[in-house]
């Protein structure tokens, strides 16, 4: 008999590890079963752009009330590890979560973190500041040992909620994971992806998401790829220019073979917290004008839920590839009609792109993967 000795880099190969994402409730969904949506809407005007905006002195981050982002995925933070449901954001660079010392209503409705519960906080002096199209969330940083999937990241920066903005009460997450670059922490801290490589836990310097249509089945994968989300091959995307976003140029935007937006190059931001797809006002105005689609009074495009299946494919032409989004994928359904997924903002692929497109986040060779999901 002969004995191999398998190094443990060698197995760490095949060892994905996989964070199931769960697509609850949308605020919209929450707000118009209780008939709020409406107000919600008048009192936190939606900029999912504002986020992308270049920062002032403060170095604050830009949010805003989104209603319609779904997906979170569950960390635990602490020993033992109190449970939070977070969004994994590739479009910011903090953790942060609610704590108990939180005062706002927002942090009533969901889970909150007790640092004198845990027996690996370590505090820190520094406070944070997260600014709000439509308000603000402020509390303390610290360092923790944060659990995600079957990993463990040692002393890894967070921030705990004091104070958050009243539209955040009607999320389906508790706070949120960021993704992004390190260049973009507003904690001043490395990014918990960024630590999970540096601390060597994962195979390779990538990561890459799953977004099911379905409530169930979704897929944060950290580590690489996994083939059983995806078919054909992954299609790569050199990030265009050194910023601190997940940007790609895409070179044009086309319905029948017609250029109907972007033309002649645009930079877009691969955002997994926005949940449309973005765009200078007069090419969104375009591609929903060729989609037959009128605008309501708050500006959403609307589309007759019965002609749906007759829209076209709106492609978009990306590094020699084309990435065609059937109609499919593009309206959205609520209880009060059909939109188009298309809204005006700075150029984002946001969820309606990802649902359609398994994409990888490749950190080690500045590149973004595109496939067609499974």
């Amino acid at each position: 008999v002969k004995w191999f000795h398998i190094s443990s880099a060698v197995l760490m190969l095949n060892c994905l590890f996989r964070i199931p994402l769960m697509r609850g409730k949308s605020a919209r969904q929450a707000l118009e079963e209780r008939g709020l949506f409406e107000e919600y809407r008048r009192k936190f005007p939606s900029n999912s752009a504002a986020k992308f905006l270049p920062q002032n002195e403060q170095s604050l981050v830009p949010m805003t009330f989104d209603p319609y982002t779904t997906y979170y995925g569950e960390i635990g933070i602490g020993s033992p590890p109190q449970i939070f449901k977070v969004l994994f954001d590739t479009g910011s660079a903090d953790l942060w979560i609610p704590s108990v010392s939180c005062t706002s209503s927002a942090c009533e409705t969901h889970s909150q973190y007790n640092s004198s519960a845990s027996s690996t906080f370590q505090a820190s002096a520094n406070t944070f500041h997260i600014s709000y199209y439509s308000g603000f969330t402020s509390g303390s940083t610290g360092y923790e040992l944060i659990k995600i999937s079957n990993l463990y990241v040692d002393h890894q920066i967070f921030g705990f909620t004091d104070t958050e903005a009243g539209f955040l009460e009607f999320q389906p997450w508790d706070g949120i994971l960021g993704l992004a670059f390190p260049g973009l922490s507003n904690e001043g801290g490395t990014p918990l992806f960024n630590n999970l490589w540096n601390q060597g836990k994962i195979p390779q310097n990538m990561f890459s998401m799953y977004l099911s249509s379905s409530v169930e089945g979704s897929a944060l994968v950290l580590g690489g790829l996994d083939s059983t989300y995806y078919t054909g091959t992954m299609n790569w995307i050199p990030l265009y220019q050194a910023s601190n976003f997940w940007n790609i140029q895409i070179q044009s935007i086309t319905i029948n073979g017609n250029t109907v937006a972007c033309s002649g190059n645009c930079v877009a931001t691969v955002d997994s917290g926005t949940s449309l797809i973005l765009g200078p006002e007069r090419d969104i105005n375009n591609i929903n004008g060729w989609l037959g689609a009128t605008t309501d009074a708050y500006g959403d495009a609307t589309v007759s839920c019965a002609v749906t299946d007759l829209l076209p494919d709106v492609v978009f032409n990306i590094n020699g590839y084309s990435f065609a989004l059937p109609p499919s994928a593009y309206v959205i359904k609520s209880a009060s009609g059909c939109t188009t997924g298309f809204a005006s903002g700075s150029w984002i692929l946001g969820e309606v792109f990802m649902r359609q497109f398994y994409t990888a986040f490749d950190v080690g060779q500045n590149r973004v993967g595109f496939a067609p999901a499974v």
